[in-house]
């Protein structure tokens, strides 16, 4: 049988990740792929990531004539579990044309995880649920011998118009008895050129994990879940220098959820680098209190890292416990400092408009980017997610909108302590005090360290500093009262 794979991300879609210009495969379908193909299945890939339209895959169904159609999502990529309207409606458009032609279709992504009615009213005849390798396998199985799909764990299909959910798929706990990607039916080409054309280098996503065993509040994980699996750090290193050698990368970045978790992994993965005497530079995401020992920094080091973006969230300690984060301010600070003193470029997530978030709230988050500056932060607002509290707790006034369009909406969906659009202002405005903040930090270096760069650094703070206080006077015009301490 033959089977086509595709996923629901276009980057066209989404303007300020194509502004971006990191464009990363989609590694959860490349695994998918690898194991049906070890099955003996003809699989092949119709990759959306550049694609303007829902429509550019109705060639490649018409020459192909598929008689599956898989639409699986990379559940590594973080922007796949925002469920963005817009990539749903794509999903939906390429499910019906699938259907259209005959085709069985099988969706798995988070989205359709949290909303299998709409998926299989438009199209699906089965979503997968959790982890899907050995779902998807199993139901390529029972349509190839016209099986029913009833017993089949991991999955929601309509039953006399009515979603059925079967019984929860054990996860796979020995993640190196899973097939290597199939790179070698990816295009790799785009990808390089816009990395090369944009940034000077290509950087290609791996991962050593599945799951996070952590349970921040506002935090959900539908396909991989709260469980923590690992690849053996060896097979890890022999797979990024296999494909080093054909891709010609020399950057990774590891989109596991949490990093280096495993007693000794760090150590074991540091050894292996060496042994392969693979050359590459690396980054990470991991939490503030499991960067404060020095022997695992050391290892990063060794091993290739040169970023880690950490989930500060917010420096507002309350804050950080109703998100039930698990972590100390202080600790934001202190691996910080110990990162930067090895060497190691750090950034930060913050997240703001959490329930009973205040301006008091705020000026602690704005004082933990002015006081660490660093190289570089991500701010998001508060984004309720089904299957967690922060989502149940929310979800009432969630009926007229309950999704972003693009990741860079920036809507607050629910009722909070401040006006929708305070918040969004909110975000650019730090933006513009950490600019302000970077920019006037190197160019008094240049008194004590003259150079180009510090110079430049002096010319961008005097063209931000009118930004900066166009930025206020925004916020400030929203929430006049609340805003009168910044």
């Amino acid at each position: 049988m033959k089977v086509l794979f595709s996923h629901s991300y276009f980057l066209h879609f989404d303007e300020k990740q194509l502004k971006t210009a990191m464009p990363y495969p989609p590694l959860g379908t490349l695994y998918a792929m690898a194991y049906l193909r070890n099955n003996g299945y003809d699989v092949k890939l119709f990759d959306t990531m550049f694609c303007h339209s829902a429509d550019e895959i109705i060639p490649t169904i018409d020459s192909f004539k598929p008689d599956i159609c898989i639409f699986y999502d990379d559940g590594f990529n973080y922007l796949t579990k925002m469920c963005l309207t817009n990539m749903r409606e794509a999903c939906f458009k390429m499910q019906a044309y699938a259907k259209s032609k005959g085709c069985k279709v099988i969706t798995s992504s988070s989205d359709a995880t949290d909303h299998a009615l709409e998926y299989l009213s438009n199209g699906s005849d089965v979503v997968v649920i959790g982890e899907a390798e050995q779902t998807v396998l199993e139901l390529c199985n029972a349509f190839k011998n016209n099986e029913p799909i009833s017993n089949i764990t991991g999955i929601s299909f309509l039953q006399n118009k009515t979603v059925f959910n079967s019984a929860k798929r054990l996860v796979i706990k020995d993640l190196d008895t899973l097939p290597t990607p199939a790179w070698d039916l990816l295009d790799i080409t785009p990808y390089k050129i816009m990395w090369t054309d944009n940034h000077g280098y290509f950087s290609l996503n791996f991962v050593t994990t599945r799951g996070c065993p952590y349970k921040c509040n506002w935090c959900a994980k539908p396909i991989y879940g709260n469980r923590y699996n690992s690849h053996s750090p060896q097979n890890i290193v022999k797979e990024i220098k296999k494909w080093q050698q054909h891709f010609g990368f020399t950057h990774v970045w590891f989109a596991d959820d949490i990093f280096g978790l495993k007693p000794n992994w760090l150590n074991e993965f540091e050894t292996a680098v060496k042994e392969e005497q693979l050359i590459i530079s690396y980054k990470i995401q991991s939490r503030a209190d499991l960067l404060l020992e020095e022997n695992n920094i050391k290892h990063l080091v060794n091993s290739g890292c040169t970023m880690v973006w950490m989930g500060a969230e917010s420096g507002s300690q309350k804050i950080l416990d109703a998100m039930d984060k698990g972590t100390k301010v202080e600790q934001i600070y202190e691996a910080t400092h110990l990162l930067k003193k090895h060497g190691i470029h750090v950034s930060l997530f913050l997240q703001l408009g959490y329930l009973n978030e205040t301006i008091d709230d705020i000026k602690l988050t704005i004082k933990l980017v002015e006081d660490l500056l660093p190289d570089d932060i991500g701010i998001s607002v508060s984004y309720p997610l089904p299957g967690t509290i922060f989502y149940e707790n929310v979800k009432e006034q969630l009926k007229l909108k309950s999704n972003w369009t693009d990741s860079d909406e920036l809507a607050m969906m629910f009722e909070n302590t401040y006006k929708p659009e305070f918040y969004k202002q909110l975000q650019k405005y730090i933006h513009k005090i950490y600019q302000f903040k970077r920019h006037l930090f190197f160019a008094k270096q240049f008194a004590v360290k003259p150079s180009f760069l510090n110079f430049r650094h002096g010319i961008s703070l005097l063209k931000t500093i009118p930004l900066l206080i166009v930025e206020k006077w925004k916020l400030k015009k929203i929430e006049p009262n609340a805003t009168a301490s910044l």
